[in-house]
């Protein structure tokens, strides 16, 4: 297997994923025997992990082999998540962008575009929004100061189809009035948007407890046959945390028997609740809000 291939197994190991299904890409490259030997390989990959037992489905995505089989499985054997329709809108901003063209009149300007997939509520043309952290800085004290960005809601599509309303599931593009410099080069990216004064805090420290692998997979070590062994956590270190979308540098203030306090070099707007991810550790931030 490709080192991609060991880390993404690690990663869902360690997150303890449920409904897994193994793609066997591009035996259309390959003769039924390699294939074969292929597919036995994979097994014997998997054994003794959280993906034993996962089906392992062989296809060819250039000629649509089997695509069929993987869209029977997705629909037959993995639940549909729930829907929450009832609580305040929100959702996590994957990207932004400037949809006006060089040279445009004032008159034909437009605002912002927002895109990424609601996580809860309905969203409907003409509601009052926010996005938070917002615009973000630091004051002449060192504090970090954020203004959160509040506008109206002037348009919403999927793909090429033009919405009145959206709720959870798939990918929507919001348009709004918000300056178009704010939303140009994804720089909303990783923002939470929903309606207005039901958004989580906006913190600039966090707490974790962390899990850390045993191995750096697909690196060596100088002088090592094997991977190279991972370090534990150091003050001062630096991190780059995934906080929904939002990419974070941040500092290790401190780290001791699996959880570390980060100082974060950009703030972030998140719940306090605990990683989504079953029963892996979870992500648990104090306060130190701004």
């Amino acid at each position: 297997p490709q080192p991609q291939t060991s880390e993404h197994l690690a990663a869902i190991d360690v997150m303890q994923l449920e409904n897994i299904i193994i793609i066997q890409n591009k035996i259309d490259l390959v003769n039924e025997q390699t294939a074969e030997n292929q597919y036995k390989d994979i097994l014997e990959f998997v054994q003794g992990t959280i993906a034993e037992g996962s089906p392992v489905i062989p296809i060819s995505a250039q000629l649509k082999y089997n695509v069929d089989v993987v869209v029977e499985y997705l629909i037959k054997k993995v639940p549909i998540p729930l829907r929450d329709f009832e609580s305040p809108a929100r959702m996590t901003v994957i990207r932004s962008f400037d949809v006006n063209k060089p040279g445009e009149e004032v008159e034909g300007l437009k605002g912002g575009v927002a895109g990424g997939s609601i996580t809860r509520g309905v969203i409907r043309v003409g509601q009052t929004i926010e996005f938070r952290p917002g615009v973000w800085g630091i004051s002449q004290k060192g504090e970090v100061i954020c203004q959160p960005i509040v506008t109206t809601v002037q348009s919403m599509h999927a793909e090429k189809n033009r919405l009145q309303y959206a709720i959870p599931g798939g990918l929507i593009g919001v348009g709004t009035l918000i300056d178009p410099s704010l939303t140009r080069a994804n720089r909303l990216s990783g923002q939470i948007l929903g309606a207005v004064g039901t958004l989580p805090a906006v913190y600039v420290e966090l707490s974790v407890d962390y899990f850390l692998l045993r191995r750096l997979i697909g690196v060596k070590s100088e002088g090592e046959d094997g991977p190279a062994k991972v370090q534990k956590l150091v003050k001062h270190e630096f991190l780059n945390l995934n906080v929904g979308s939002s990419v974070a540098g941040g500092s290790v203030l401190y780290a001791k028997k699996g959880r570390a306090r980060l100082a974060l070099k950009t703030p972030v707007c998140t719940e306090i609740v605990n990683c989504p991810y079953h029963q892996a550790p979870g992500l648990k931030l104090w306060h130190n809000s701004s």
